[in-house]
């Protein structure tokens, strides 16, 4: 009769343990950051902690951003009575005027941030890639990310239920 290895059992509860831990608490707390919109108004992500925020990075000259767009705004106006926030974050190499430009023709209606030196993208792990969308819960913590357009159904989803709705 072959007898277990205290080590061996240890090693392997412990390796256990920790992917438990991490798969149950492998939720990532989004960075505490502060934004400017294009009125040069201030506020912080803290600020909007309780409610479910969309951070979406983008730019004016990323064909699918300005493509998906429309349908951002009826997210926005689907669920921003339930308590979403969505904040679009122009990227740094966007031009301010033709932010501004595509801001206001596009009547958007919620707040439009410029990220002049790239810190915010750089807080959110580097983001090159547009559009790129993070959910982040009421907690704080960033629950999905986006690379490219989101699946828009499978959004509605996620924030259906983020939301209570």
């Amino acid at each position: 009769m072959k007898f277990f290895n205290f080590r061996q059992i240890s090693c392997a509860l412990i390796t256990v343990l920790i992917f438990f831990l991490l798969t149950a608490c492998g939720k990532q707390t989004a960075p505490e950051v502060s934004f400017t919109d294009i009125k040069g108004n201030e506020f912080s992500l803290a600020q909007l902690k309780g409610k479910v925020v969309m951070i979406n990075f983008w730019a004016t000259s990323c064909t699918t951003c300005v493509a998906k767009m429309p349908e951002m705004i009826k997210t926005y106006d689907q669920f921003h009575a339930q308590g979403l926030e969505l904040v679009a974050v122009a990227m740094s190499y966007d031009p301010p005027n033709y932010v501004v430009n595509f801001t206001e023709t596009r009547k958007l209606p919620f707040p439009v941030a410029l990220d002049f030196n790239g810190k915010l993208a750089q807080a959110f792990g580097d983001v090159k890639l547009t559009p790129t969308t993070f959910v982040i819960d009421k907690q704080g913590n960033i629950i999905k990310k986006y690379v490219g357009a989101p699946d828009f159904a499978q959004l509605h989803q996620l924030l259906e239920a983020e939301l209570g709705a």
